[in-house]
């Protein structure tokens, strides 16, 4: 599991976050054994000005033991910002639709592709432990609210040249909500074939109640990363109508449920969630699990029985002072 809430969740609230308590839910997350966490966005601050402190919150996260650091960068400038900071991987935003390649990045896709390209090449100048891996999330490969009807064969196109140009790993991401499971289970088949080692993980967003009926189909042609947010928070800002990710608490209930060991302790989530919900007061934040509990019997996949109601509500904890907060 990849943990995009600090990116993905916060850059589509109009509020920002202090960095204090970026710094302490992502340290939060982390203890509750998300080994991957998406913690922010190599931007102009005019542009996202809730990710003009990604200098600063990358190089704490990157001191957390275990944890893979992962920041998103369109560009060139951004990406050597993102190295610069420390981040173990960059996540490239590719869009398989042209009108929203435009609002999102001010690129056409074949733009996109072409700094990618120029992207790989600085990457593998660099000195053997500073390399970061290059991924890539094509957007809107399911549909596009700008554009409508986006086509398959050319998100296949574009996910053969990304991986020609140099990216490491090559997903889908369905950031407006429009994939179904039928859908979903055909073109990540189509994508591993393809691609092979080189095909990455899902974005789901659940604009229509579709999120985790589409990890169950992901899951079924391989597919074995996904992003989520914790609360459902974000939505892509330019993409119109385009509403929350999928619940990270509700993800890890459901896969261990079904017997797929997350390594995610649900009772720590639930701690990092009122972290969260303190530094952002008011702001709408879901999932079914935090209200409810895990079910009397429900069991980790190879951990054994939690106590009765693991990952509901519960007191929120305190944030102690971080010095790396300071800048």
């Amino acid at each position: 599991m990849s943990e995009v809430g600090p990116r993905d969740g916060l850059q589509s609230l109009h509020r920002t976050m202090p960095t204090q308590a970026k710094i302490c839910w992502i340290r939060a997350l982390a203890a509750a054994g998300l080994s991957e966490i998406e913690v922010g966005s190599f931007v102009h601050p005019k542009l996202l000005p809730q990710m003009a402190d990604a200098e600063t919150v990358v190089r704490d996260a990157v001191t957390i033991p275990g944890l893979s650091v992962l920041a998103l960068a369109p560009n060139m400038k951004g990406v050597m910002r993102a190295v610069q900071a420390g981040a173990h991987r960059i996540t490239m935003p590719v869009s398989a639709s042209h009108a929203h390649s435009l609002a999102n990045i001010r690129m056409t896709c074949e733009e996109a592709i072409e700094e990618v390209e120029r992207v790989c090449a600085y990457r593998d100048r660099l000195p053997a432990g500073q390399r970061p891996e290059v991924e890539i999330g094509i957007s809107t490969a399911f549909g596009c609210t700008i554009q409508g009807v986006v086509q398959e064969d050319w998100v296949f196109e574009m996910a053969d040249r990304l991986a020609r140009a140099g990216a490491d790993s090559i997903g889908l991401s369905d950031g407006v909500g429009y994939a179904n499971p039928v859908q979903v289970r055909r073109m990540f088949k189509r994508l591993r074939a393809g691609l092979g080692d080189k095909a990455g993980g899902a974005h789901f967003h659940n604009t229509r109640g579709q999120g985790l009926a589409n990890v169950v189909a992901a899951l079924e042609a391989g597919v074995t990363t996904f992003d989520s947010s914790q609360g459902g928070i974000g939505g892509c800002p330019y993409s119109p109508g385009a509403t929350g990710n999928i619940v990270t608490e509700d993800l890890v209930w459901m896969l261990e449920a079904m017997g797929l060991d997350t390594g995610i302790d649900l009772d720590r989530l639930a701690e990092a969630r009122h972290v969260m919900a303190e530094a952002l007061p008011g702001e709408p934040i879901y999932g079914h699990l935090p209200d409810v509990g895990a079910e009397k019997g429900f069991r980790y996949a190879r951990r054994g029985p939690a106590p009765e109601g693991a990952g509901r509500a519960a007191s929120a904890v305190a944030c102690p002072p971080l010095p790396s907060a300071a800048e």
